[in-house]
């Protein structure tokens, strides 16, 4: 009987930990309809914060976002001005495949990015390339932005390595704010 119970609380903490994942199909018929293409298109500012796997706020920083696109090619420059004094860049070499998906690569991105959109919100995955005290670390990045309005966007990233969240990433995008980051 002790197996048995085990196995039972094995597939219930299963179904838990499944069950705890969103569908982007959950997203499908809510608006403002969110395509990157047309937001990610021109000057923004964006705010965000790091938070460790405890919660802990590690690292704030001010992101200054040029997004250019000709047809279904984009290219998103990205400069980041963290708390610490650390200036980093990144760009996104974007390609709309179809309606609504998108794939990337960048410099510190391993492999292809991949995402895509329904209603307000997109989801982008990809693996990035991080260095920590002088070595370079790869961690899946699960992306979800929502479309607040015309003009802004949230967005939540998990970092995880080896199937473990490590930290969390919160992001405000906003097209209105003329504001720069320095």
């Amino acid at each position: 009987m002790g197996q048995f119970k085990k196995s039972i609380l094995t597939l219930l903490i299963i179904l838990l930990l499944t069950s705890c994942t969103t569908d982007l199909n959950y997203y499908q018929n809510t608006a403002p309809k969110f395509d990157i293409k047309d937001y990610f298109n021109g000057e923004m500012t964006a705010w965000g914060m790091v938070q460790d796997y405890s919660s802990k706020v590690t690292r704030r920083f001010c992101v200054e976002l040029d997004g250019q696109w000709n047809n279904n090619q984009g290219i998103l420059r990205e400069t980041f001005y963290f708390n610490d004094g650390e200036i980093s860049y990144r760009t996104w070499q974007l390609t709309r495949l179809a309606e609504g998906q998108y794939q990337g690569e960048a410099e510190d991105v391993v492999g292809i990015a991949k995402g895509q959109h329904q209603g307000f919100a997109f989801q982008w995955q990809y693996q990035l390339t991080v260095a920590i005290d002088g070595e370079d670390y790869q961690f899946m990045m699960d992306d979800w932005m929502y479309q607040i309005d015309q003009y802004r966007v949230f967005n939540r990233t998990s970092m995880s390595k080896f199937g473990v969240k490590v930290a969390e990433i919160s992001l405000f995008f906003d097209k209105n704010n003329n504001e720069k980051c320095l």
